[in-house]
């Protein structure tokens, strides 16, 4: 493959570090367009708040989160979609429906927040797993479940696991489009090859790599009374997701922040 080929998987293209291959990569800019797949044509307008601006032909539908719609045309058809596992997924607290768009039109969306766009290019039977309420659109024959692990590092939440999104292509080819916050970072690990992430700094991995915690012990050089005010004020240890590949893992240079609830916002104003 040529070193300027897109690969065809992904539309992205990733800076290479001085490091070499054993650091993550850097996204150099947001996806170049157009992405097409189906009747769909995507583009990736914008820098700092990217926007996934998508022309909808007659046959295949997008879905994503009712919130991160920014404009359409008046004849792209909004409508629910629901899920697989609804109880488990209402039980858990997570949203049982998503919003479907069906065209002819045009249709954009942005999350609000600075980030990059992630746009992965799924063949039938490909799954991958994305940190949750991090994707932006699915095509619509791209099946969308979950799991949850317990156990998992997730220090921006109060549970004692997270909960992982599951995009799986069904039929035939299909797409799914990601807002990492910040800025994005690529690794593709060898067999048992492992890498340390923040817990809120994970974006989507492959499901071949697998995610464990690890705590990590602080540093025992310094003593005396300084050295014991640094362990109390530091705390001694501190938590970690390993991955483990083979496979891909997305990062985040920006740890993701769940949105808070309408009423809270509210209250403080």
């Amino acid at each position: 493959m040529a070193t300027n080929e897109i690969p065809s998987n992904q539309y992205e293209e990733y800076a290479s570090s001085i490091f070499g291959a054993a650091v993550p990569k850097a996204e150099l800019h947001n996806p170049q367009g157009p992405l097409k797949v189906g009747d769909i044509t995507i583009s990736i307008d914008g820098e700092l708040v990217p926007v996934v601006d998508v022309m909808l032909g007659n046959q295949l539908p997008i879905y994503f989160e009712h919130h991160i719609l920014l404009w359409k045309h008046p004849g792209v058809q909004i409508g629910f979609k629901s899920m697989k596992g609804m109880a488990k997924r209402m039980f858990a607290g997570l949203q049982i429906f998503l919003t479907e768009a069906q065209g002819p039109g045009n249709i954009s969306f942005s999350r609000d927040a600075v980030g990059q766009i992630v746009g992965l290019r799924l063949q039938p039977g490909q799954m991958v797993e994305v940190r949750e309420h991090q994707f932006l659109i699915a095509t619509g024959n791209v099946e969308y479940g979950f799991t949850f692990m317990k156990g998992a590092a997730n220090i921006l939440f109060s549970r004692t696991g997270l909960f992982i999104d599951q995009f799986t292509a069904r039929g035939s080819e299909g797409m799914v489009l990601l807002h990492g916050y910040g800025n994005v970072f690529e690794k593709t690990l060898a067999p048992g090859e492992t890498l340390d992430v923040e817990p809120g700094a994970w974006l989507w991995k492959d499901p071949s790599v697998q995610m464990t915690t690890t705590t990590v012990g602080g540093s025992q050089k310094g003593g005396g009374l300084m050295g014991a005010i640094g362990g109390l004020v530091a705390g001694a240890s501190f938590i970690l997701n390993r991955f483990t590949g083979p496979g891909r893992i997305g990062i985040q240079s920006m740890s993701y922040h769940p949105p808070a609830p309408e009423t809270t916002s509210k209250s403080n104003n």
